[in-house]
């Protein structure tokens, strides 16, 4: 019993979503399901997992230690299945993959060439999507794959690969700008103009750098506002040269440019096809 996966996964999507009750909603069985599971995977780990005399269970000590290890048993499973699936499956007909526009690697662009030699006759779709987008993507069915801005933790039903390499994003203004006068700036000037901001569908945030800004979908949309001196953007930074060179100053700020990585995201138990698998894999190797 110590090793089930239908145990594990209880046990970490309770400590993950902060109850039993909504693990047991995740995972489509009932409450005292889930509260066995983990009851019995205590018993064989010989620990306690979960303070019960909280109003919501908490992680105890033993329980934060013992939960990365069943994450990584978990992902191991997934990825288990994921082989066996795509060694069972023929080739899927379409995949379909959210890029972000924080993202530019030559090796990822490498890569795809490699994928076109090994899939040749695959329809490829790439999609655009940023942040809580490319999750909502994955989650809906709609792709597959999705790049995205490393996130620090995810929910338990979406599995990551760090991609090799890391991305920057700087603040910007157009030439004409009145910011674009100043070698230098604070948090006080970029208060007393309009902030460009990015703003996904799925979750929508208040600007923190000024009282004013306008909100767009996607990184090119920005690009494009900033160019036509509307206000200041972070934008990344490879973006900005490749199309933005002649219309757009980069500000110098404190704690600007700022780095990140890219992650590969994509549902853990989705029935990934052989390309998929073959794309995650060979991330993995590189990474």
């Amino acid at each position: 019993m110590f090793n089930s996966i239908d145990s594990l996964a209880a046990f970490v999507h309770a400590a993950q979503l902060g109850s039993f009750s909504a693990a047991a909603r995740h995972l489509g069985k009932s409450q005292s399901t889930v509260s066995e599971a983990i009851s019995q995977l205590e018993i064989d780990a010989g620990v306690q997992l979960f303070d019960r005399r909280t109003r919501q269970p908490t992680l105890t000590a033993a329980g934060s230690r013992l939960l990365s290890h069943a994450q990584h048993v978990l992902n191991s499973h997934a990825d288990l299945r994921h082989q066996a699936l795509a060694l069972q499956a023929g080739e899927e007909a379409q995949l379909s993959i959210v890029l972000s526009d924080t993202f530019q690697s030559l090796e990822f662009e490498a890569l795809l060439t490699a994928f076109a030699a090994q899939f040749p006759m695959l329809r490829l779709e790439c999609l655009v999507g940023e942040d809580q987008d490319v999750l909502a993507l994955l989650r809906s069915g709609r792709a597959q794959l999705g790049l995205v801005r490393a996130q620090g933790a995810y929910q338990a039903d979406i599995s990551y690969q760090a991609i090799a390499g890391q991305t920057q994003i700087a603040l910007y203004v157009g030439k004409q700008h009145p910011l674009a006068l100043y070698g230098h700036v604070d948090e006080a000037q970029l208060l007393m103009h309009r902030e460009l901001m990015l703003s996904t569908y799925s979750e929508r945030q208040p600007s923190i750098h000024s009282p004013r800004c306008w909100l767009a979908p996607s990184y090119l949309m920005l690009l494009e506002m900033t160019a036509r001196n509307f206000g200041w953007a972070a934008l990344p930074t490879w973006l900005a040269e490749q199309f933005g060179q002649s219309q757009l100053v980069q500000l110098s700020a404190a704690n600007w440019p700022k780095t990140t990585t890219i992650d590969l995201v994509w549902l853990r138990n989705a029935n990934l096809g052989p390309a998929a698998c073959w794309l995650i894999e060979q991330i993995k190797r590189a990474s």
